[in-house]
């Protein structure tokens, strides 16, 4: 299965959840290594998107496309299975307690989620911790300009 994850050129390298930890976010409480990755790029920079402004936007984007291995651990959640208010912004405790124990618990690769920026699109959530990470490659790295009309004030 291919994902995909736009990113920050000096951080396009790696693969590591790092990023995520440093502040938490709506599937992971801060200190929680996770690594965010989209269904398609469209859904990945409508996901990165909603953080930025015009004013504020970075020209060194990458989009990675990230191989993971057919035979991977994963687990799938679905709207219904949530809260009532996933979704909204800021994200609440309750879906990063279910990335930090997908997490913690170690029985699977990858967590299928509900975008909460694209209603019925998927994400996928995956534990750089877990066994099988290391089958886990960047098949494709490319620079991502964003068409700043997305922008418009």
């Amino acid at each position: 299965m291919i994902v995909y994850r736009l990113t920050r050129k000096k951080y396009a390298s790696e693969l590591s959840g790092v990023g995520a930890s440093k502040f938490g976010n709506r599937w992971n409480s801060k200190g929680t290594e996770i690594l965010y990755t989209s269904s398609s790029r469209a859904l990945a920079m409508a996901e990165v998107a909603v953080h930025l402004s015009l004013e504020l936007l970075p020209k060194d984007y990458q989009m990675l496309a990230i191989e993971i291995p057919s035979n991977a651990s994963i687990k799938a959640l679905n709207a219904g299975e949530l809260p009532s208010n996933w979704h909204l912004h800021p994200p609440i405790p309750q879906t990063q307690k279910i990335g930090d124990a997908f997490i913690h618990q170690q029985e699977y690769l990858v967590l299928k989620v509900p975008s909460a920026v694209v209603a019925g699109d998927i994400n996928f959530l995956i534990n750089p911790h877990h066994s099988q990470f290391s089958a886990v490659k960047i098949s494709e790295r490319s620079n991502f300009p964003f068409d700043t009309r997305l922008f418009k004030t």
